[in-house]
């Protein structure tokens, strides 16, 4: 039963003052079976009120404003958590009988909203795909093992080719991404299947950094197993989900639990830089201060001048992270 410490920041740097900031953050985990949040705290600079609340999806929701003129923004997470393994499950069911079951379930609340899927071009070359490896003599859980396995044998995890708006079908053409990409197209495969599956964010914890995604926030799948419920594929490190891995929110696909998002008024110049360090009591005497940040993003326009409405003088931007 691992103890770990995460401490995750997200600074905006603004080219000039902005004003109206709205903000939401779902970044607050949640006790269960596999995690106990032992403690946990998040802090806002400019100094300012969050409330929260729980969404449709049961994740914990906070938002705030900063009115008044800035330059920068920083939201901090500090959260220190145990997690215990998970013990995958023995169905007691056949095969045949399992996919009765998931046929019957996904129309019944909650799991019809996770077997919707999306409209892509590639549609025709995944059910190929799925049909290819999914047989009917092949429980849930080895047809979702086959998947994930398909796409860590076959997708190379790339940083910086991918961003939070790339769709299934280009994600399906540059056969490359980060976790963001192998979760969503996971998730595809799953749904063509009529499986259940739900998008899930959180952190993936360091031992000697043999995990691809460590140090970063991550995402990986839930799939809906009979007799069991919700149980976590992780399609980057080709693994089922055990006590490394640190659940903050779950929800249809990443907009549903996007760490940090929101708008403002000003200048559509600014700099986001993301940082997450994990330890552990394996190397929490070690220097764990990553030698650069997580994730840096710059986006620089050329400003607007002239006599000018205030539409087109103040840009509403909305400000989003990619999972690594």
């Amino acid at each position: 039963m691992p103890l770990y410490h995460v401490k995750h920041t997200t600074r905006y740097e603004y080219r000039s003052p902005v004003t109206d900031s709205a903000n939401q953050i779902i970044l607050r985990p949640q006790t269960s079976e596999f995690q106990e949040i032992k403690n946990h705290r998040i802090s806002v600079s400019p100094n300012v009120p969050i409330d929260y609340f729980q969404d449709y999806l049961g994740n914990s929701v906070g938002v705030f404003t900063i009115i008044q003129p800035h330059s920068s923004l920083e939201i901090s997470s500090e959260l220190d958590v145990l997690t215990h393994p998970v013990v995958l499950p023995i169905s007691p069911y056949s095969a045949q009988e399992e996919w009765k079951i998931v046929a019957e379930k996904k129309q019944e609340f909650p799991y019809l909203d996770f077997v919707k899927s999306e409209n892509f071009e590639c549609k025709s070359e995944l059910l190929d795909l799925v049909h290819k490896i999914a047989r009917p003599d092949l429980s849930v859980m080895e047809t979702t093992t086959l998947l994930s396995s398909y796409i860590f044998e076959n997708f190379t995890y790339k940083q910086g080719v991918t961003s939070i708006e790339t769709q299934i079908d280009d994600i399906w053409k540059l056969k490359a991404g980060v976790c963001q990409d192998f979760a969503h197209l996971l998730l595809e495969l799953l749904r063509l299947l009529d499986i259940p599956a739900r998008y899930v964010s959180g952190y993936i914890s360091p031992s000697d950094e043999d995990l691809r995604g460590v140090g970063a926030t991550h995402a990986w799948v839930e799939v809906f197993i009979p007799d069991y419920g919700w149980l976590g594929n992780d399609p980057t490190n080709n693994c089922w989900v055990s006590d490394r891995h640190i659940r903050i929110a779950s929800g249809r696909n990443f907009s549903d639990c996007t760490p940090v998002k929101g708008t403002y008024k000003g200048t559509s110049s600014h700099t986001l830089t993301v940082l997450v360090v994990i330890t552990n009591e394996q190397n929490k005497h070690e220097n764990a201060e990553p030698i650069a940040p997580t994730y840096v993003s710059e986006v620089v326009h050329e400003e607007v001048v002239g006599n000018l409405n205030s539409y087109q003088a103040f840009l509403e931007m909305q400000q989003q992270q990619q999972q690594q």
